[in-house]
């Protein structure tokens, strides 16, 4: 990985993040490069990550051994159809990063048949905490496999999957994750404040209970549902409180929003498919 050139279209946040991550792993900043319209996103990958940043697109593909696309899935047909003829010359390994654009759409605006492998990342990745889904077509290698792995790594975890319809599924728990915990602390904290705690005081025991929880289970090997059920003493408050959501079928609520957010991403991926 660290001898392959890196190229990305679109420096935004996540682009910069995964620039970031890179270069902290051992990247030479010389082996990666952008392009990207804005004037403003060019200077500031120029000045934080100390990488070439350029208007021209082509300019990027041609020389990029690993072509990044991270532009708005709005525009990710016109961005690859101009891209085209460059690609089928190059034929880098192409890694897209645009939510809800399916390989078979992203291939056909391409007009050839480079490697492929679409990404789903999520916004934690922007602080170096990220959990990302991974599908590569079957003419993806091994190495080219490892590749795109690592380069998804320098933002946080990593998981394949099987098939390309599964990413609805990662994108529904990992993509649109961050949105529900938020709103569960969101909710905490309105009780936190309406029971006499200071807002500061509040904000600061919800983050460190969140960030404390995922780390027991991270470092565990037990289910959710074991570590749950140490936590929960009979006849205690944690018991009493839980009662209450189950009461409210919260756990059924929960599971129907996912469900949702899964069948939101297929309908955008035919939208912007027929774009």
């Amino acid at each position: 990985m660290k001898n392959l050139k890196i190229g990305f279209i679109g420096a935004g946040n996540m682009a910069g993040s995964l620039i970031g991550g890179l270069i902290k792993n051992g990247v030479e900043p010389g082996l990666i490069r952008c392009a990207d319209p804005n004037p403003a996103q060019r200077s500031n990958a120029r000045l934080h990550h100390e990488v070439e940043c350029v208007e021209d697109n082509d300019m990027i593909a041609a020389w990029a051994d690993v072509l990044v696309l991270a532009v708005k899935p709005q525009v990710l047909h016109q961005v690859a159809a101009k891209l085209a003829p460059v690609v089928a010359g190059k034929l880098p390994v192409v890694i897209s990063i645009a939510a809800g654009i399916r390989l078979t759409d992203l291939r056909r605006w391409l007009d050839c048949e480079p490697p492929l492998i679409r990404a789903i990342p999520n916004t934690p990745a922007l602080v170096g905490a990220g959990a990302t889904g991974l599908f590569a077509v079957e003419t993806v290698s091994c190495e080219q496999r490892d590749s795109a792995e690592s380069l998804m790594r320098a933002v946080g975890s990593v998981i394949w999957v099987k098939q390309e319809a599964d990413l609805d599924s990662v994108t529904a728990v990992s993509g649109s994750g961050p949105a529900y915990f938020m709103y569960f602390m969101e909710a905490i904290q309105e009780a936190a404040e309406s029971l006499g705690l200071a807002p500061d005081q509040a904000r600061l025991l919800i983050l460190e209970t969140a960030l404390g929880s995922a780390r027991m289970a991270m470092e565990s090997n037990e289910t959710f549902s074991v570590l749950r059920k140490r936590v929960t003493s009979p006849g205690g408050t944690t018991e009493r409180a839980l009662a209450v959501l189950e009461e409210q079928l919260t756990a059924k609520q929960i599971c129907a929003a996912v469900k949702a957010a899964a069948a939101r991403s297929r309908e955008l991926a035919v939208l912007l498919g027929d774009d």
